[in-house]
């Protein structure tokens, strides 16, 4: 099913669904389209809530630390991790409230409000 111009609403609103603004997703999406940060990312969201240490990203992905420090800044600064310290170090962690943000704004309207499989509705399945 592909939206063209007859059944597209004109008045849907894209500059704030689903609890976050356009300039957001957009930040969190350009931190995330570079390889070594969507490594990070997708590895901390695997760690869980419990997160990871600085030292344990580094030496899991074998990152250098200085190239690690300024990738978490950026995965930061898109509110895509949160850092804690304990003791002497600093673990990370996803934020999955921005990542479920994230996602409701891209699905929000998908199927034009209606509800549907992403899958079936976005890949063509191949006939046998």
């Amino acid at each position: 099913r592909r939206l063209n111009q007859n059944n597209f609403d004109s008045n849907l609103n894209f500059q704030y669904i689903g609890n976050m603004e356009m300039n957001i997703a957009i930040k969190a999406l350009a931190a995330l389209a570079q390889e070594t940060r969507l490594t990070i990312f997708r590895a901390l969201v695997q760690a869980g809530e419990s997160g990871l240490s600085a030292g344990q990203l580094a030496k899991e992905l074998n990152i250098p630390n200085a190239t690690l420090s300024f990738h978490l800044k950026e995965l930061s600064h898109a509110e895509l991790i949160i850092a804690r310290q304990e003791s002497r170090f600093i673990f990370y962690s996803a934020n999955f409230a921005t990542m479920n943000k994230l996602l409701s704004y891209l699905t929000e309207n998908c199927c034009a409000g209606t509800s549907c499989n992403t899958i079936d509705v976005c890949c063509d399945e191949k006939s046998s």
